[in-house]
């Protein structure tokens, strides 16, 4: 019965509204009161602070300062060898495993497509059929800052527009669509396996989303589809990214979606739905890799 509210309330309630005003007082210097907000969090949702670059509340003068606070050095290692894929974020795997032709599992019972997720771009979402996919979510309590799986030179960024669902865990087994209805921002990436898309979805309260090379995408929500391509790799304006580079965070929670070509990739088998993520850790190895991990608990 309770769940069923919840789920009405997401329908209900003006979230627009209710993000562009979360996101008015997150970015305010409000002294005591912006120090209140950070500690009745990180007591609520039991924040490590340890781990924190700087661990003292008073470090913040406003609540997104604290929420993208970075780490310490070495807090998260990266795996180094060449044929490895790091995990993207801290989180939970909401999904992982293959994309049946153009489907992908949302939740028990709900699927979406590549070209849903994608915007319509029916020949970019061509590259993806039968890839492999994970979406991790990112609960308020984690580390907000998204880094990359592998070595990648951006080549596209399209931000769309859209609904400001929430995007735990109830709201994903209920709601349609979820993701390739909320408003999110793509990144395609070309690496030495062939495309890689990186996708930071969108959440109710999620004041924006910004990544490393143009910082704020959103706000301002306009609600018309942006695209911007770059350069390859050498020449002028170009943006290649490292793995464990950061790319983008967010200022509140959300979820990472990253899509990987036919063939690509094996996740590592210690990877299923419901597995607790830390950045840098074995995500995945390439299929060229002599000994690769292979997750065996698909859908």
């Amino acid at each position: 019965m309770l769940d069923n509210i919840k789920i009405s309330l997401q329908y209900l309630l003006p979230k627009q509204c209710i993000t562009h005003l979360a996101g008015w007082f997150a970015n305010k210097k409000a002294g005591w009161m912006t120090q209140l907000a950070i500690k009745a969090f990180a007591k609520a949702y039991k924040v490590d602070m340890n781990e924190a670059k700087d661990p003292s509340f008073t470090a913040y003068s406003t609540f997104n300062e604290f929420f993208i606070r970075p780490l310490k050095e070495d807090v998260r290692p990266i795996v180094n060898e060449t044929t490895q894929l790091a995990l993207p974020a801290d989180g939970t795997i909401s999904q992982l495993g293959a994309i049946r032709e153009d489907q992908i599992i949302q939740a028990k019972g709900h699927y979406y497509t590549v070209e849903a997720l994608l915007a319509g771009q029916y020949q970019l979402a061509e590259q993806f059929r039968n890839g492999q996919f994970i979406t991790t979510y990112l609960s308020p309590k984690d580390y907000h800052r998204v880094h990359m799986p592998c070595d990648g030179v951006l080549k596209e960024m399209i931000y769309v527009p859209g609904d400001l669902f929430s995007v735990n865990p109830l709201t994903a087994a209920n709601v349609p669509n979820l993701f390739a209805r909320n408003e999110r921002v793509i990144c395609l990436f070309d690496t030495e396996f062939g495309p890689m898309v990186q996708i930071l979805v969108g959440a109710t309260i999620v004041g924006s989303i910004e990544t490393v090379w143009s910082g704020c995408i959103t706000p301002p929500r306009e609600g018309i589809i942006k695209r911007w391509t770059y350069p390859t790799e050498g020449q002028e304006g170009a943006v290649p990214l490292k793995k464990g580079e950061e790319m983008g965070r967010f200022k509140l929670g959300s979820t990472v979606i990253n899509l990987f070509a036919s063939d690509q990739i094996h996740f590592a088998n210690n990877l299923y739905s419901g597995s607790q993520t830390r950045m840098g850790s074995l995500m995945a190895q390439t299929v060229a890799s002599e000994e690769p991990t292979v997750n065996t608990e698909n859908q």
